[in-house]
């Protein structure tokens, strides 16, 4: 990490920005790369012990950073994450929706209908009914990132619902694009394999991450910081003229021409 923070700039200086799902991996990253170029960053997840250990390693990194319990798909939780964040801040920039679940290896066609639900409710619902209660508080060129999937160009056998779920929020990047413009910004960040613990199933087992990382023209697999950069990048002023756009950061895993 030490060698990336002589690399990067303060583009958010004065900015305040929500990152949920951000006590570990992807959403920890994006976060971390938030306030080391200047955020004040609101971090969450659904365990206080969890959102205690990420504030303080932020903070230890000279991060300005609040840390507000959230299972998103709770209302009240959904509520307090904007009205504390608006609180201590007095507004909001950036929102960064990162939460999502993988409860089941099924074919769709044998799925229960409680993971269904489960599978809508946290990686599609929860992030309208977030910005439904953000929205008032946005300020003029704010920035929102929802973080899909590679799986939702082509999704896999073992993880099918989860990937249409992340086709989902493609869809979901163009609509909201186009109803929040022109103040507010909507883009989407599609990662490739990534090794953390939502993945373990990649890292675990020798032959499984030898043939992702073959799937790759890079021949290796994405770090979580390639994919906070790629988010940071979207969310800051560099990316001004762009909405509704959905960058892959797959190594060159196939997505679409």
């Amino acid at each position: 990490m030490a060698k990336m923070e002589t690399k990067i700039g303060r583009r958010f200086e004065g900015k305040v920005a929500i990152v949920t799902a951000s006590t570990q991996g992807i959403g920890f990253s994006i976060a971390e790369r938030l306030g080391l170029e200047g955020a004040s960053v609101v971090i969450s997840s659904r365990k206080k012990k969890n959102v205690d250990e990420a504030v303080e390693k932020l903070k230890s990194k000279e991060i300005e950073a609040l840390g507000v319990v959230c299972h998103v798909s709770n209302a009240q939780q959904r509520k307090d994450l904007i009205q504390k964040t608006v609180e201590k801040y007095g507004k909001l920039d950036v929102l960064v929706s990162n939460a999502a679940v993988n409860p089941s290896v099924d074919p769709i066609l044998q799925t229960q209908e409680s993971i269904l639900d489960k599978l809508w409710e946290i990686n599609v619902k929860a992030t309208i009914l977030l910005l439904q209660e953000a929205a008032p508080h946005l300020q003029k060129g704010s920035s929102i990132v929802l973080i899909s999937s590679i799986a939702g160009f082509q999704p896999q056998p073992a993880m099918a619902m989860y990937g249409v779920t992340k086709t989902a929020l493609f869809g979901l990047t163009k609509a909201l694009a186009a109803e929040m413009s022109p103040d507010t910004r909507v883009n989407c960040v599609a990662p490739g394999f990534v090794p953390t613990h939502f993945a373990e199933f990649i890292t675990k087992d020798e032959a499984v991450r030898k043939e992702a990382e073959g799937k790759t023209l890079l021949n290796r697999l994405g770090t979580t910081e390639d994919m906070a950069a790629a988010t940071a990048f979207l969310a800051s002023d560099d990316a001004s003229y762009i909405t509704g756009e959905t960058i892959v950061v797959a190594g060159g895993i196939p997505s679409r021409l």
